[in-house]
């Protein structure tokens, strides 16, 4: 079971920006977040879709789509601002956006790994790195990160979204370290599988999508149960949390056990459960 519904609306007035939500978690948490009193700032790159989830999103503030492609490092700074100077404050920015991967690592094309990179790594820092200087002046805020289980373990066809999720764990339990004596909270949150359509949009080893939905993902909680835990671990300023299903076991098992994880790990392998 998932944790109980918020309420109260303990985000009211506060601005949660969220990457990703046109879609899966960014949009759950674009609906939750609403109903939770804040005023939502939506980006992603299909803006269709962030107007459709805007016009779902029910709260007494209208959410604000502004469209954003994590390639583009030269629209950070600006779309910053454009947040700051409409709001006049950044309170929660959610780093939610993300490209999934189904394809054997010695198959997958440079480019491949290095567009995954960009958008799950560098296009997460480095919209952090824009906002940063907004919640520092502030000296308050939250900065979540949007993990996976994947950050701490590594199964086929997913290397460099592995890669990509262990790096995040590394840089922002850096930064955490760094920016929290100056009162701005930073959360990592690991999900398990959650049904969304990553895997149907996850890179193959020459680029296009995979188009289809995995056996995992399929049985996965739902995505309203992470946005809900994201909210409840921004308020009570967690520095991690993991939603999920029993797959989460992994990661335990992988720090306490590892001998044993590789075990079952190559045994389901062999089965073709993985």
């Amino acid at each position: 079971m998932g944790r109980p519904p918020m309420r109260h609306a303990p985000f009211a007035g506060q601005v949660v920006w969220i990457t990703g939500a046109s879609s899966g978690i960014g949009e759950a948490l674009a609906r939750a977040a609403t109903e939770a009193g804040a005023q939502v700032v939506l980006s992603g790159r299909r803006a269709g879709e962030l107007t459709r989830v805007a016009a779902s999103c029910a709260g007494r503030l209208e959410p604000f789509v502004l469209p954003l492609d994590l390639t583009r490092p030269q629209d950070f700074a600006p779309a910053a601002a454009a947040v700051q100077t409409r709001f006049g404050s950044i309170d929660v920015l959610v780093n939610n956006a993300g490209v999934g991967q189904r394809a054997l690592a010695q198959e997958t094309l440079p480019a491949v790994e290095r567009a995954i990179m960009e958008v799950n790594y560098f296009g997460a820092i480095g919209l952090t790195k824009a906002v940063l200087p907004i919640l520092l002046a502030q000296r308050s805020g939250s900065i979540v990160a949007i993990s996976s289980v994947m950050g701490y373990i590594g199964t086929p066809r997913r290397a460099a979204y592995a890669a990509s999720k262990h790096a995040l764990h590394g840089w922002f339990d850096s930064l955490r370290s760094e920016i929290g004596p100056q009162g701005v909270h930073v959360c990592l949150v690991c999900p398990g599988y959650v049904r969304t359509a990553l895997s149907h949009h996850a890179l193959t080893a020459e680029g296009t999508a995979h188009a289809r939905l995995d056996r995992g993902q399929a049985r996965g909680i739902a995505p309203e149960r992470v946005a809900t835990a994201v909210l409840h671990a921004v308020a009570r300023r967690r520095d991690e949390i993991h939603v999920g299903g029993p797959e989460l076991w992994a990661v335990r098992l992988k720090r306490h056990a590892p001998r044993l994880w590789h075990w079952l790990l190559r045994r389901a392998v062999r089965s073709g459960r993985i």
